[in-house]
């Protein structure tokens, strides 16, 4: 079950990433969301590396 979850952590890591990418290529990025979804993947980050 562990495994399943660290799985599912790393996908919605990686989709924010790809988010954060799409969003910055974009001729006026919304730096608001940007540090929203940037503050999201760290604690995602955070929970992956504290299991």
């Amino acid at each position: 079950m562990e495994s399943s979850h660290t799985s599912a952590l790393q996908i919605k890591h990686a989709t924010l990433q790809r988010q954060i990418e799409q969003e910055m290529t974009r001729p006026s990025p919304d730096l608001v969301t940007i540090q929203h979804l940037k503050r999201r993947k760290l604690r995602i980050k955070d929970e992956l590396t504290h299991d």
